[in-house]
């Protein structure tokens, strides 16, 4: 159940997603066209963008969606370019893309590590480098969606570890250099959320999942709404003198990290 906000709370602003045709970005996108901004959402598979898009218009709201791989810096300022033209200046930018595989170091390849880092961390600087010309400034908000994996260690996540780790420093550097002209950037960071394709990914059997949600100690994994509802908060001007913050919606995983490390580490890849 999501929190219930007025319906207009952005009506008329330009919401800009990565990672918007699925999981939690999705959700995000949906959430913000319901509260009345345009939003246009990026990803790499243009009839899983359009099938996000339609979805979006047909309860009534405004979309659009752009293929393009954040990894790839001109085509993500084409898509910023792009979304401007259309709907005007990037009020709310959100960088959700993200990749992800369980491997121990030694179980995946320089390729593998690098892939996930170049989705995860190239792919936010490539998105705030580019959309900077294209937010509104002063009042942008830039939220990137990082995992409890940036404060602690987990077994088979190296990769993941490290790209979070960098995003959230990022993220803070850009809320000292951007501060001035009155930009807030933050991280959400997310704990176990069902329906994802993470989660699939990583909890992929019932075992799995009961392993997980021990480990939280509100003893249940999180919804996409919870996260939508965070990023609405971080976005309205009950959040206006939050930036440089990193905050958890994870029910508590944070505070205590993989308890089973045997049954992560003898865990079927």
């Amino acid at each position: 159940m999501s929190y219930v906000f007025r319906d207009d709370l952005f009506s008329g602003r330009h919401t800009f997603l990565t990672g918007g045709s699925s999981g939690i970005g999705q959700r995000i996108a949906e959430r913000f066209s319901l509260q009345g901004a345009r939003v246009s959402i990026v990803g790499r598979k243009q009839e899983k963008l359009d099938r996000a898009v339609e979805a979006i218009r047909s309860s009534g709201g405004q979309a659009q969606g752009f293929a393009a791989d954040v990894r790839d810096y001109s085509a993500t300022e084409a898509a910023l370019a792009r979304s401007h033209a259309s709907f005007g200046a990037v009020d709310f930018l959100f960088c959700a893309a993200a990749g992800n595989f369980p491997a121990p170091v030694l179980g995946m390849s320089a390729n593998g590590f690098k892939a996930v880092v170049d989705i995860d961390l190239l792919g936010t600087f490539n998105t705030c480098r580019a959309a900077h010309a294209f937010l509104r400034k002063p009042g942008a908000v830039v939220i990137s969606i990082s995992a409890n994996h940036a404060q602690h260690a987990y077994p088979l996540q190296a990769h993941v570890c490290a790209a979070k780790a960098g995003v959230e420093l990022l993220s803070k550097t850009l809320a000292i250099e951007w501060g001035p002209e009155g930009i807030r950037v933050n991280c959400i960071s997310p704990g176990p959320i069902d329906d994802t394709e993470g989660m699939r990914r990583l909890a992929p059997s019932e075992e799995s999942r009961g392993q997980v949600i021990a480990a939280v100690p509100l003893r249940r994994m999180g919804q996409r709404d919870e996260i939508a509802d965070l990023a609405i908060f971080l976005c309205s001007d009950a959040a206006a003198y939050i930036t440089g913050a990193v905050l958890p919606c994870d029910g508590g995983i944070a505070l205590t990290g993989p308890r089973d490390l045997d049954g992560l580490l003898q865990r079927p890849r």
